[in-house]
């Protein structure tokens, strides 16, 4: 039963440089990034990147089951975000639709089957942009 993870990522609108035609400055990755913690209420959190070379930072990260919280920040193109229809022992419909440069997005879900779940870019999947997502049992 899917409750509630947040997790942001970005989605495509154009697969191009932000407005104005620039393209942005590579920014090192932030050290928490893919670090998942653990809130007073239970709630597991995760934040994620989505690259501007059609990669997720870090592609993959691991969970327990329960209520999780997973934020994608855009950093360039954009993107959107899923898991993978089939690509696990459970199905988590929550995704981002669209994510753009410079924006945050989160989903919620629960998740109670361990396993391993594939997530994507739907647009860039083909590209490599994929990832993994372990829930431990």
């Amino acid at each position: 039963m899917l409750v509630g993870a947040v997790l942001a990522v970005g989605a495509l609108t154009g697969c191009g440089p932000a407005a104005g035609g620039a393209a942005a400055p590579a920014s090192p990755a932030d050290a928490s990034l893919g670090k998942v913690t653990t809130g007073a209420d239970g709630v597991q959190q995760v934040t994620i990147q989505t690259q501007d070379d059609y990669v997720f930072t870090p592609n993959h990260f691991t969970v327990h089951p329960g209520e999780l919280t997973v934020t994608n920040v855009g950093h360039e193109l954009s993107h959107n975000f899923r898991f993978s229809p089939g690509g696990g022992p459970q199905a988590i419909g929550a995704q981002i639709l669209l994510l753009t440069s410079g924006q945050r997005q989160t989903i919620d879900f629960t998740v109670t089957t361990p396993g391993s779940y594939r997530f994507e870019c739907s647009f860039h999947a083909d590209l490599g942009q994929v990832g993994t997502m372990t829930v431990s049992g």
